[in-house]
């Protein structure tokens, strides 16, 4: 169904692999416009969770698709960039956790691509950075903000205003990613994670994601107030009864995402 990307699902698991490892996983418009096709896609079936990893054992995303860049006017230029924040609030709002398997290079585009993901594991092959002022350029693709967000306002400056490359040992040490691990096991002990997670009740693992989102930049009373609503609404579940149910009669609760 896609050109550029491989998709298999297994166990309400949705693996999505970049498929372009002749060119790093470039972003091309095209590989973007696919991306967000599926994640939308997905969300209307019944996936709890999504591992996103690259093709082939050099990159996870090299980064934009620099030939096909180096041509845009200004404002063809201007819509590339609004292209991959709606693929970054598609990674967001999708219903269920998506997890970047970082096995190497997530530069530029590659590297904003995993901040928009709940969370990353890399192996301890993979680089990350935002180069894009080596190109006369700036991240466009919401670098300036997620990365803000995920390690600071002062780290972040220092990362793109020099465009430093760094490795997995020094992405964890600031929290860009939650683990590493040795190359050959990356993609194991992210399945291991996404398996915890698809066992979890999927409502109230997507109303947690929207909640944690959302509220990332409210105050803490508004946040507060988005929170007590969710947990609220649960109560209407079928998932919420079973799972109290499956916790005093002291057994495994069975979630069927209603």
């Amino acid at each position: 169904m896609y050109e550029t990307l491989l998709v298999d699902t297994q166990d309400a698991i949705a693996t999505i692999t970049i498929n372009r490892p002749e060119k790093l996983n470039a972003l091309s418009s095209r590989v973007i416009a696919e991306l967000t096709a599926v994640l939308e896609a997905l969300g209307a079936g019944s996936v709890r969770v999504a591992i996103l990893t690259g093709a082939g054992d050099k990159a996870f995303v090299a980064g934009a698709d620099i030939a096909e860049m180096s041509e845009l006017s200004a404002a063809e230029a201007k819509a590339f960039a609004d292209a991959g924040h709606r693929l970054g609030y598609a990674l967001e709002d999708a219903p269920f956790p998506v997890i970047a398997a970082v096995g190497g290079f997530a530069l530029g585009g590659g590297c904003e691509l995993a901040l928009a993901c709940d969370f990353i594991y890399a192996s301890d092959r993979a680089r990350f950075g935002q180069p894009e002022v080596n190109l006369g350029l700036m991240p466009g693709f919401g670098g300036t903000q997620r990365l803000a967000r995920r390690v600071g306002t002062a780290l972040a400056r220092e990362l793109v205003y020099t465009a430093d490359m760094i490795d997995a040992e020094h992405a964890l040490r600031i929290g860009l990613v939650n683990g590493v691990v040795p190359h050959a096991e990356l993609m194991d002990r992210v399945r291991a994670v996404a398996v915890k997670i698809a066992s979890k009740a999927p409502l109230a693992v997507a109303s947690t994601k929207r909640v944690i989102t959302r509220a990332a930049d409210a105050d803490l009373r508004l946040a507060n107030e988005l929170e007590a609503t969710a947990f609220g609404v649960l109560f209407d579940s079928e998932d919420m009864r079973e799972g109290t149910q499956a916790f005093v009669q002291k057994r495994k609760a069975t979630f069927n995402g209603k």
